[in-house]
């Protein structure tokens, strides 16, 4: 039995609450190279697929600023690992493999944005 709400497919917007909005949309928009769609005051929206991703400044200058990890999927890891190293981003290590499944190996490697949020890279590398 689905116990989902009637009419939730799947997630549309993911919020990353941000203190630098213009440095994050720069990351996000130069670095990481997601399409900007938009911006309006203190909000960025980014293509992130079939995800929009938008960044926001919190409610008030002391709000927490506490954020989930987002996985970017990419077709291959070590070469999207090699551009963003050459675009300046740290990373915390190397891609590496996560997980062995019977038909694809799982990949992630993670890096931090401007804002200090982790952002994972994950790739299935098929068998083969």
């Amino acid at each position: 039995m689905n116990d989902a709400p009637p009419g939730i497919t799947r997630i549309g917007q993911v919020a990353l609450t941000v203190r630098n909005l213009p440095d994050a949309t720069a990351f996000y928009r130069d670095t990481l190279g997601l399409p900007l769609l938009f911006e309006v005051p203190n909000m960025a929206f980014f293509d992130a697929g079939n995800l929009r991703l938008m960044l926001g400044r919190p409610e008030s200058d002391d709000a927490p600023v506490a954020n989930s990890i987002l996985y970017y999927q990419v077709p291959d890891i070590q070469v999207a690992h090699a551009l963003l190293v050459e675009r300046g981003v740290s990373f915390t290590g190397a891609p590496h493999r996560v997980a062995k499944m019977p038909d694809h190996d799982l990949w992630m490697a993670f890096l931090r944005d401007p804002e200090g949020n982790t952002l994972g890279l994950m790739c299935e590398v098929r068998a083969g």
